[in-house]
Formats: structure tokens, C-alpha cells, sequence
């Protein structure tokens, strides 16, 4: 179920929050908006459904200026972090309900709401009470009846952040057919989430974009803090040398892989798990800084560089703030290139 639309221009201005973000969709795309908490996500969300009127700024959809439009006026399909389906319908009911309010017959707001299950591999839920539902599947359900308004413009406010891994991946489906054929916004906190359903990735810091690009350079070369943490690498800044990068910190890692010229302002990604830490020998010297438990792992940080190392391998170095270490990467673990920020 898929809506001819056009693509989307907007420009979010929100004083009050601090909030001044440009953003473009072009049909067919889904764009995945992520950054830290406070960075103005959730304003952009609402401006664009009409949750939140703007005073300055705009939003246009298809050619068509959206900024004055009430909200059940804007064909803008929203799919957030809980599904709030109507306890007192059936899943069918619930799907047919935004057809109806936006004037279809009973007929026709039926017939979308099969439709609509059906996309999602709903259909043998439609007569179920929503009290019966799992989470991953009233989920769907909440896809389903974005999906059964035709919507212009889709907007995912985290959309599977409540759910468990098996859910997430259920729905991640029901997405990825939800977001054809339309400009889609997905704000999310889930790299897996931005590769599996994103074409874009933009970055939002403070109110404003701070980086953007097509979501595999952004998640390979991220350019800011945050990006670099959202893809699980460590930015390392330094100058570029002739066979790597020099850290700041000191010393010089190497790199199968940089084509900067030496002299330049650079940074190297590299990921934790990469990093092999000693007591002595080969690495570059540092302090340990920071000793904290991750992922089933330790993350030891030591200035500029980080390590994340088994616990036996902790415990046997005695890592601890203050504790001389010596970390060493493989060059073809380390990508040296010059960010582009927004």
C-alpha cells in the first residue's frame, strides 16, 4: 500500500528548544534522524505530524506547504514507541479506524485494514482483541494502521525500542514494507535498525545537523563524536603521516587503508575490540583513564584510545585508573580520513 507522494522539504524552527534543523526526503527514502537525548529529535517529529505548531520554519510535502495544516489534515502516518491500540476494537477495527476518521466508507475502511494486515502478515490477527496481543505483534498492528491512511509521509519515533531482539526483528519486516514507495523519517537509538530499513543517516547535536550521509559512509567514517559511538568505533584525533595517523596522545598508529596526505588534521576509526592492550611491549603507551563493565566485556579507556578486553584479560593486567598500559591496533583495523561535518 504504497502513496504516489513527493518528496519532503522542511525546516524545523523551534527557538523555545533551540531547535533549527533542515531536512529533505526525497521519494522513496527513508532517512534514520539519530543523536543524543535533548538533540531535537522528538521536536522534529512532532513539527512534521503537526503535533507542534511552528511559528517560523516550514514544511512541504509532495508541493504541497504543510506548515498551517492541522494535523489529521497532513496525511502523515506516525508509528511511535508504544502501539496505544483502542482496547475496546478488534485489530481490525483499530486498523480501520484512520480511514473512517479521514472520511471513508465502512467498505472501503474494511477494505484497507485487510489490506493493510495483510502487508505487515497481520491477517490472522484481525479479529483479535488488542488485550491478546504480544508486543512484537501489536506492533504490527500499529504499522498496519499507518499503513491503511495511505500516509504522504511516514514518521517511526523509535519504533522498536519497547520490544525484545525476536520482536524487533518481526517488526523491522513490517517496516521495511511500510517504508516503500514514500518519504520515510526514522528516529532511532539501533544501528541495525538504521542498516536494515535507512538510506540516509543524519546526525542532530543541539538543535542542529551536524553531519549526514549515506548510511554506510556514515557508519564506516563517522565524523563526530556521537556518530562514532551509534556505530561502536572510537575516533581517534591526530595528523596524517606517511604510513597512518600521529594521535594527539602520542606515538603512531598505521593504516592499511589511508590516502591523506602527511601534515593534514585527521582521524582514525578504529574499533575497541580491535585494540590489544599489554603491560609492555609493542603499543603505544598510555594511562588507563576509566575501567567499566560492557557488554559482556571490560571497556578500558586510556586517554585517546580505547580497549575492550575479556575480564580474565583484564584481572591478569590489573587494569585500573593510573595503570601504564601499552595498546596496539593491526593497520588494517584503522581508517585514517579527514571529516566532513555538516
Amino acid at each position: 500500500m504504497s502513496a504516489d507522494t513527493g518528496g519532503l522539504r522542511a525546516h524545523v524552527v523551534v527557538p523555545a528548544r533551540g531547535v533549527d534543523v533542515r531536512l529533505a526526503i526525497d521519494p522513496d527514502e527513508c532517512v534514520a534522524l539519530v543523536g543524543p537525548n535533548g538533540a531535537g529529535k522528538s521536536t522534529v517529529v512532532e513539527a512534521l505530524a503537526g503535533l507542534l505548531r511552528m511559528r517560523a520554519g516550514s514544511v512541504v510535502l509532495g508541493g504541497r506547504d504543510l506548515t498551517a495544516v492541522p494535523t489529521h489534515r497532513r496525511r502523515v502516518g506516525l508509528v511511535a514507541q508504544r502501539p496505544d491500540l483502542f482496547a475496546h476494537r478488534t485489530v481490525a477495527g483499530n486498523v480501520a479506524f484512520g480511514p473512517r476518521a479521514t472520511g471513508a466508507s465502512g467498505r472501503e475502511a474494511r477494505h484497507r485494514s485487510a489490506a493493510a494486515l495483510a502487508a505487515v502478515g497481520a491477517s490472522g490477527l484481525a479479529d483479535r482483541s488488542p488485550t491478546t496481543l504480544s508486543g512484537g505483534q501489536a506492533q504490527r498492528v500499529a504499522v498496519a494502521r499507518a499503513l491503511a491512511t495511505a500516509p504522504a509521509l511516514l514518521l517511526l519515533d523509535e519504533p522498536t525500542t519497547a520490544l525484545d531482539v525476536d520482536a524487533r526483528a518481526e517488526v523491522r519486516d513490517a517496516l521495511r514494507t511500510a517504508r516503500a514507495g514514500r518519504p520515510t523519517l526514522l528516529v532511532t537509538h539501533d544501528p541495525l535498525e538504521a542498516v536494515a530499513l535507512a538510506d540516509r543517516i543524519v546526525v542532530l547535536q543541539d538543535g542542529r545537523v551536524v553531519e549526514q550521509g549515506a548510511t554506510d559512509a556514515v557508519l564506516r567514517r563517522p565524523c563526530t563524536p556521537f556518530s562514532a559511538s551509534f556505530s561502536g568505533l572510537v575516533l581517534v584525533p591526530g595528523t596524517a603521516t606517511a604510513t597512518g595517523i600521529a594521535p594527539d596522545g602520542g606515538g603512531e598508529l598505521a593504516s592499511a587503508t589511508h590516502a591523506v596526505p602527511p601534515g593534514r588534521r585527521v582521524v582514525a576509526a578504529v574499533h575497541p575490540t580491535a585494540a590489544r592492550i599489554s603491560g609492555a611491549g609493542a603499543g603505544l603507551a598510555r594511562i588507563v583513564t576509566g575501567v567499566e563493565p560492557r557488554d559482556g566485556l571490560v571497556r578500558v579507556r586510556a586517554g585517546d584510545l580505547v580497549a575492550d578486553v575479556t575480564v580474565a584479560r583484564a584481572a591478569a593486567l590489573g587494569v585500573a585508573p593510573g595503570v601504564p598500559v601499552r595498546i596496539a591496533v593491526d593497520p588494517d583495523e584503522v581508517a585514517v580520513y579527514e571529516p566532513e561535518v555538516a
